[in-house]
């Protein structure tokens, strides 16, 4: 991650896959304009790193892109810019055989044990039993050698079991995240990232998906997405947030309620050209200024096929206010945007 490193900035806390900034207060510059979508015709359910190549690469969900060329298993993007993506190639050769069926939903990267991780659901729609899963890589861009299953809903304890994200704290101890619909969830996670160790715990309740968790400024934020993810323009997808003073709670909205009993502070929902926006990540870029990365439907476009939801790769900025995160307007953002600021 030289380029990152090689910024003005003050510190770095490794969490979720990404290094986050506590930065100072000063105005980052901006980088190209851009406009929304910033990848199409999908990626759902981002993850994204910066490779010591100095490249985002950033992971969705296993999708097929209704050009003739079948499903995509983990398909990968790369760009230098956070704005203008390439398709780079799927994150494994063949599909993972260790569970009978199921797509590879919602990876999560993260650099770890000196190589890439990327963990992984495992399931169909309505499945009584997905898994989380996962695989090593020396390269962001892959190839990805699976490790296999990490647990499953039934071994667990936790109806549908997906949406896995990796955090580690500051002294290095592996905590992953994940939960759809049954209260989102926590385990330390064993020194090798291939095994649970310890009890879990429960940081929200039953209106979340798709946990994503940041420290910033003696706080840790959590991103969780709510509503349909997947009915075209019709979906209600939206992205709410609460924080914590510890990363394994309680995390609070801004009204002081208790996830576990509250639906979160909503910072992202449907606007007018574009529905269902959630399922985020979110990246830094070299002057210390936080991006949302997610997808939304465009409610022009909004199918692939018949019955295949499209979900193009959105960027918006993360503006901070009274230690809050803000997207402007609270809808994808449309129009010509201000890019990020990257050293080139």
């Amino acid at each position: 991650m030289k380029k990152v490193l090689a910024g003005v900035l003050t510190a770095a806390v490794l969490a979720a896959g990404s290094i986050y900034f506590m930065t100072n207060d000063s105005t980052p510059e901006a980088g190209p304009d851009y406009q929304n979508p910033v990848f199409e015709p999908v990626i759902a359910d981002p993850s994204v790193i910066r490779g010591e190549d100095g490249y985002f690469y950033a992971y969705g969900t296993e999708d097929n892109w209704g050009d003739g060329m079948g499903s995509r298993i983990v398909p990968i993007v790369r760009s230098d810019n956070l704005t203008d993506w390439e398709y780079v190639g799927e994150a494994f050769q063949s599909k993972p055989d260790w569970k009978d069926d199921g797509g590879i939903w919602a990876p999560d990267i993260v650099q770890f044990n000196d190589q890439y991780y990327l963990f992984y659901s495992q399931s169909t729609w309505g499945d009584p039993n997905p898994a989380i899963g996962v695989a090593v890589a020396d390269d962001p861009a892959g190839p990805f050698d699976d490790q296999g299953k990490l647990f499953d809903s039934e071994e667990i304890g936790v109806p549908n079991s997906i949406d896995p994200q990796l955090f580690i704290k500051e002294d290095g101890t592996p905590y992953l995240f994940w939960g759809s619909w049954y209260g989102i969830w926590g385990i330390e996670i064993s020194d090798d990232g291939f095994d649970y160790v310890g009890e879990k715990f429960q940081i929200a309740g039953t209106d979340f998906e798709a946990p994503y968790i940041i420290e910033r400024d003696n706080y840790f934020y959590f991103f969780g997405s709510k509503g349909s993810c997947c009915e075209g323009q019709f979906s209600e997808y939206r992205v709410a947030v609460g924080r914590a003073e510890a990363f394994d709670g309680p995390y609070l909205d801004q009204d002081g309620n208790d996830l576990n009993e509250s639906s979160g502070t909503v910072i992202l929902s449907g606007g007018e050209g574009f529905a269902g926006p959630g399922h985020n990540a979110v990246v830094t870029d070299d002057a210390g200024q936080d991006w949302m990365l997610y997808h939304a439907i465009d409610r022009d476009n909004p199918w692939i096929g018949s019955g295949v939801t499209r979900r193009p790769l959105m960027l918006d900025r993360i503006i901070w206010e009274d230690g809050w995160p803000v997207i402007e307007d609270g809808v994808p953002g449309e129009g010509p945007l201000e890019g990020p600021a990257i050293e080139q």
